[in-house]
């Protein structure tokens, strides 16, 4: 298993980075709260979880390590795959989806694309007390940057599984009530009106 890279940033995009480490560029998908924390400097460390599939191997990666020990919890619980911990991880801080869970808050669980009552319901009963230990490591992170992009935005969306077309009207309305949003303030807003 990969635990972590130390290398050069090559390239950064809202869902996913790639990372050169000895001559080989790593591709690693991460969340937007991930995203959010990557600095804009050359080198990098990153936290990493490798899933192993029948027909892939899939890097992911994460500044904290209790935001990938939350999404290796995630994961266990059946029903929420690699993809949509990651989008939960995105929707959400870490801090929230600790919170949430810790206090019973179905509707913001719930809230996440891809997941159901029964699904939330699982989540809580699953984790509910595995996840004691992260309330006092996670912190949120606020950033502020200003906006020129939507089209980064746009392209995230679409990559978590919404259509094109359906963002665009959400991300335009998000855009001209804050003009001076990130891009993961859009994508965390859009996701939570889409």
């Amino acid at each position: 298993m990969i635990a972590h890279l130390r290398g050069k940033l090559v390239e950064k995009n809202p869902t996913d980075i790639t990372v050169e480490c000895g001559g080989v560029g790593y591709f690693l998908n991460i969340s937007l709260h991930t995203f959010s924390q990557i600095a804009a400097e050359e080198s990098i460390f990153i936290y990493t979880y490798l899933q192993v599939r029948e027909d892939a191997q899939i890097l992911f990666g994460f500044m904290q390590k209790s935001e990938r020990e939350i999404f290796k919890k995630l994961i266990s619980v059946s029903g929420i795959g690699a993809s949509t911990a990651r989008t939960m991880l995105s929707s959400l801080t870490p801090g929230q989806v600790v919170e949430a869970i810790t206090q019973e808050d179905v509707a913001v669980i719930q809230s996440v694309k891809g997941i159901g009552a029964k699904t939330a319901q699982r989540v809580i009963i699953d984790l509910k007390d595995k996840l004691s230990e992260f309330t006092e490591d996670v912190n949120e992170i606020i950033t502020s940057s200003r906006n020129t992009y939507k089209d980064e935005a746009l392209s995230a969306l679409e990559t978590l599984g919404y259509t094109r077309k359906q963002s665009e009207k959400v991300v335009t309305r998000i855009i001209k009530n804050d003009a001076e949003a990130s891009v993961e303030t859009i994508i965390k807003l859009a996701l939570k009106n889409l």
